[in-house]
Parts: structure tokens; C-alpha cells; sequence
């Protein structure tokens, strides 16, 4: 379902009434993209306000009324890319496709925000404090930063365009799930994402579950 450009029919229907208004992100295009998970469509979105970037990876048909298994991916070029094993980033984005192409349906949005938005580079001064000592959270405060500058309205109105509203979020972290439902998503349930963690990253997933609240069972 992906033939038209802003809201879809389904997305305006009385199912998703909070999808009626113009949205700020334009799809710009969309092609196939086969991958070692299985066969999915890749689309860019562009935020017509600030011009920042949007990518999403879906595949099936996407209804308004059908709970559809989503994630938004922060970027992280270190964990995605160069097989970083001081977070849990790569594998999550991995396990989240596998589990779209075995359910036949579902998207991934990668919102380009590295380091919950504080940017590459600021992200290794960040790793550099954390060799040091430091936690996640207590690095981004001593580079005089913010801990997370994440915004996920245009994340959601990208799902939106796509013609869904009732969502299943894969994600351990409950402020991103509020954020989602604030924007109009309606959360039918929560998906826990964890993975086997490294010994490097286990330090980063109990910050995370002790300071930023994220919901991780497997770690003390």
C-alpha cells in the first residue's frame, strides 16, 4: 500500500482519525530491497519542515485496523555498521527484521538521530569519557549535553503514510512508547527486543535500565 503520497485512505479513515491532518514528512521515493532477512521495500522520507532525513524498511500490507509489528531504530553507525559490541543497536535491528519478515508484515523506521541525537562525532567524544569511566548518561552531561534529544513525531507519521495506525512496538524503552501514543500511534502492545548482551555492553544496558528506565529483564 504504498501508491500514494500523504495520508492514506486507510490512515483517515474513523479507525485513525488523529492521522487526518497534512503531515510534515514527504515520502520522496520508494524501491525494493532484498536482504539476507528476506524481501522489503525501502522508502525515504524527507521532514518538510527542517529537511531532516527519514528511511523506512516495510514489507506486506500495511492496514489502519491490522496491529502491525514497527520499530524505530535510532541510528548507530558504531553498533549497526562497524559490529559494535558496547551497545545492543546492531542486533536489535537485526532481530527486528527477522521477526517483520517471519510475520509477513511490518516496517522499520531508522531515524537518523545518532547517539539519541547528539551526532557522530559528539558520540565518540562520549565513548572517549565512558573509556574514562563514565556511564552513557553521565558522558553526554559532561560534554554539557543533552542525555537524549530524540523527537518521534515525524517517526510516527511516516507509519502514518504507510496507511497504519494500530501498532505493535518492538522497543524496551517506555518514554519512546509514550512519545508514539502522544503522536497518534495506537500501542496495542509492547514487544520486548532484548538480545544476548557482551560483556563490554552490559555496563550501557543496566545505565539504560537504571537511569533511563528502559525495560530490560535480562540485565540486574
Amino acid at each position: 500500500m504504498v501508491e500514494k503520497s500523504g495520508v492514506l485512505e486507510e490512515a483517515q479513515s474513523a479507525e485513525c482519525p488523529w492521522a487526518r491532518a497534512e503531515l510534515s514528512v514527504e515520502r520522496v521515493s520508494v524501491a525494493r530491497l532484498p536482504t539476507e532477512y528476506g524481501e522489503f521495500q525501502i522508502g525515504g522520507y524527507r521532514s518538510r519542515d527542517t529537511g531532516e532525513e527519514f528511511v523506512v524498511i516495510f514489507k506486506g500490507e500495511l492496514e489502519a485496523g491490522v496491529p502491525t509489528l514497527v520499530r524505530i531504530h535510532s541510528q548507530c553507525l558504531t553498533g549497526d555498521v562497524f559490529g559494535s559490541l558496547k551497545c545492543d543497536c546492531g542486533p536489535q535491528l537485526h532481530r527486528a527484521l527477522t521477526m517483520i519478515e517471519r510475520e509477513g508484515r511490518g516496517a522499520v523506521v531508522y531515524q537518523l538521530q545518532e547517539g539519541r541525537g547528539i551526532g557522530i562525532i559528539n558520540k565518540i567524544r562520549a565513548y572517549a569519557l565512558q573509556d574514562e569511566g563514565a556511564d552513557t548518561v553521565e558522558a553526554n552531561e559532561r560534554l554539557g549535553l543533552a542525555v537524549d534529544l530524540r523527537e518521534y513525531r515525524q517517526c510516527a507519521e511516516v507509519l502514518f503514510d504507510l496507511g497504519l495506525c494500530k501498532v505493535r512496538v518492538l522497543s524496551n524503552n517506555p518514554l519512546k512508547l509514550r512519545a508514539l501514543e502522544e503522536a497518534g500511534l495506537q500501542i496495542v502492545e509492547r514487544v520486548p527486543i532484548e538480545v544476548e548482551s557482551s560483556d563490554a555492553a552490559r555496563h550501557y544496558l543496566r545505565t539504560k535500565k537504571q537511569k533511563l528506565g528502559h525495560l530490560l529483564d535480562s540485565i540486574e
